[in-house]
C-alpha cells in the first residue's frame, strides 16, 4: 500500500483554518447498474473540506456496470477505475486500497447511499477518539412491503440481536461496525482483508485490528442507507451464507462466538428435535416449534408498530427466515470453507 500522506487545508466558518486529511473512498462493484450512479454521486457531493478520491474496483459484471463506471470517471477526475478480475469483495477491496493514495480509507458498497456529512463525521470521530476504524448505523430502508418488513427486522433486537450498527445506541468501542473508515496504517499493520473470507470479511478484519491493539468505534452520527433484499429467496440466501461464514470466523478465531451467534443454530436444533418428537407421538415436542411461531407473531406485533399492514403481515415470516437460515447455514458450514484452495498439479503459486 502506498504510504504517501497528503493533506488539504480549507477554511471552516466556525474554526478558521485547520488541516483536513485527504481521504480515499474504496468501493468494490459487481452488477450494480441500478445503484452505481446514485452511490457515486453521493460520495462526490460530500460536505467534506479535504481532498477526496474514489476508487472503483469493478468485477466482471453481467450488466452495464463497467460502462457506467468509466463514464463517471471520465466526468470527474476524482474517480479511478481498476479491475477486480475475481469479482469477490475482499479481493476488490484490497485492489482498490492498493490503488488509492491517501491516509484514511473509507469503505463503501455499490448500493450504499451516504448522507452528505458521512466522511466529515467519520474523520472527526476518528480524530476525537484515536480509533483505527469508525463506523455507524446500517440504516435499512425498504420500498416494497416485503422490503419494509425486512428493514424493520434488520433494525430490531428480535431480528438481529443487539449489535449497535443494526439497532443504534450510544457511541463507544465495539467489536465491529458497518463498512468502516480506516487508518491506512491499521490496514497495513494487519495485512489488509483476508481474501479467503468471501463473506464476514468486515468482522474478521475488525477482529484482527483489535487483536493488534487497535480500537473499533461506533458512532450514531454516521448513517448509511441500506436497501434490503427484495424477496424471500434472496433474504434466505443472504442469511444462510452469513451463518456459514460466521462459523468460519469462529473456527479461525477461537473464543469469538457468544450466545448471540449461537442462538439461531440452537433454535434450529431444538425445533427440529421437537418436530421429530411430535411426529413420533411425543406431543410435548410440538411445544418448541409452536412456541417459536407464537413468539414470532407476538414479536412482530410489537416490533411492527407503525408499519403498513402489508408489511406487518410479512414480518413473522421474515423473522423466522432470518433466524432459521442463519442457523442452518451455521450448522452446515463445511470445515474447509474459508480454507485456501489446494494448488492443482502444474499450477504455479503467485
Amino acid at each position: 500500500m502506498n504510504q504517501e500522506t497528503r493533506y488539504a487545508v480549507k477554511p471552516l466558518p466556525d474554526s478558521g483554518q485547520r488541516t483536513w486529511p485527504a481521504v480515499s473512498v474504496v468501493m468494490p462493484v459487481l452488477n450494480e447498474e441500478r445503484h452505481l450512479t446514485d452511490a457515486v454521486r453521493r460520495i462526490l457531493s460530500q460536505d467534506y473540506p479535504g481532498e477526496l478520491e474514489l476508487v472503483l474496483a469493478i468485477g466482471p459484471s453481467r450488466d452495464r456496470t463497467e460502462e457506467i463506471a468509466r463514464k463517471l470517471a471520465a466526468e470527474d477526475a476524482r474517480v479511478i477505475v481498476v479491475a477486480n478480475p475475481t469479482g469477490r469483495t475482499p479481493q476488490g477491496l484490497n485492489i482498490a486500497i492498493k490503488a488509492s493514495q491517501y491516509s484514511i480509507i473509507v469503505r463503501v458498497d455499490g448500493h450504499s447511499l451516504l448522507p452528505a456529512d458521512y466522511v466529515r463525521s467519520a474523520v472527526e470521530t476518528m480524530e476525537e477518539t484515536g480509533a483505527d476504524n469508525v463506523g455507524g448505523i446500517m440504516a435499512a430502508e425498504g420500498v416494497t412491503p416485503f422490503e419494509k418488513a425486512v428493514a424493520r427486522a434488520m433494525t430490531s433486537k428480535l431480528g438481529v440481536g443487539n449489535a449497535r450498527f443494526h439497532t443504534g445506541g450510544e457511541a463507544g468501542e465495539v467489536e465491529t461496525v458497518y463498512l468502516g473508515t480506516f487508518r491506512r496504517s491499521a490496514l497495513d499493520r494487519v495485512g489488509g482483508y483476508d481474501e479467503t473470507f468471501t463473506r464476514a470479511q468486515d468482522w474478521e478484519m475488525n477482529h484482527r485490528i483489535r487483536q493488534s491493539g487497535g480500537r473499533i468505534y461506533f458512532t450514531p452520527r454516521m448513517r448509511v442507507t441500506y436497501r434490503p433484499r427484495p424477496n424471500l429467496r434472496a433474504l434466505a440466501k443472504q442469511y444462510f451464507h452469513t451463518g456459514r461464514w460466521r462459523r468460519v470466523v469462529g473456527r479461525e478465531h477461537q473464543g469469538t462466538l457468544n450466545l448471540r451467534y449461537l442462538a439461531p443454530p440452537i433454535a434450529v436444533v431444538a425445533m427440529a428435535a421437537g418436530v421429530v418428537a411430535g411426529a413420533f407421538g411425543v406431543w410435548p415436542g410440538w411445544i418448541l416449534p409452536g412456541g417459536y411461531a407464537a413468539a414470532m407473531i407476538v414479536g412482530a406485533a410489537v416490533e411492527g408498530r407503525g408499519l403498513p399492514a402489508a408489511a406487518w403481515i410479512r414480518l413473522p415470516l421474515v423473522f423466522a427466515t432470518m433466524h432459521m437460515t442463519w442457523g442452518v447455514g451455521f450448522l452446515t458450514s463445511p470445515p474447509r470453507l474459508g480454507q485456501p484452495a489446494p494448488v492443482k498439479p502444474g499450477e504455479s503459486i503467485q
